[in-house]
């Protein structure tokens, strides 16, 4: 026998867009902070396309906001800001699918991938001023992976189903708009 409060929290989990709103932001939270304690917690240093991959789940915190702030008025446009999250997982997605790439070697990184020019050719001023600011960290090395999987990888996985789940909630929440 089906428990009778499943349907119940399916419509809360995936029509109510302050829920869905709610959760967007605490994916995107949650994510970030996952990020900055590996970074600053167990000093793994992020490679540029590791920051790139921030970015949508900050954008993700504010359409989640802005779906929150305007759930109660006008949910079809909550449903917006939630369909632009999904979009922005799906950006998110695509970025650590190309760094898988890079990582697995399928393909060539961007220009900022790798070891800056100067570490061949600079002089000493160069690589002390390198060694002071940031670590180098290249794109192609995996420094962390959990059963077989890099970070990137579980971010490709979780994007995408993030993305899905935002965009079904956008669908449902714009149905109900339009029968109310």
């Amino acid at each position: 026998m089906m428990c009778r409060c499943l349907p119940s929290l399916c419509d809360t989990i995936f029509k109510n867009p302050l829920v869905v709103g709610g959760m967007l932001m605490a994916i995107g939270v949650f994510s970030l902070g996952f990020a900055f304690t590996a970074q600053y917690g167990f000093n793994l240093h992020p490679c540029v396309l590791c920051i790139y991959q921030r970015w949508p789940y900050g954008i993700v915190i504010a359409l989640g906001a802005l779906a929150v702030f305007m759930g109660r008025k006008n949910p079809k446009m909550a449903a917006l800001f939630i369909f632009m999250g999904a979009v922005a997982f799906l950006v998110g997605g695509g970025i650590a699918g190309f760094h898988v790439g890079v990582e697995q070697k399928w393909w060539k990184g961007t220009e900022s991938c790798g070891v800056p020019d100067f570490i061949l050719n600079g002089s000493v001023e160069d690589w002390q001023a390198m060694i002071m600011n940031a670590p180098a960290v290249r794109c192609d090395e995996i420094p962390w992976s959990f059963l077989g999987l890099s970070m990137a990888a579980y971010n490709f996985v979780l994007s995408l189903f993030y993305a899905l789940y935002a965009g079904t909630a956008a669908i449902l929440i714009t149905r109900k708009a339009n029968r109310l």
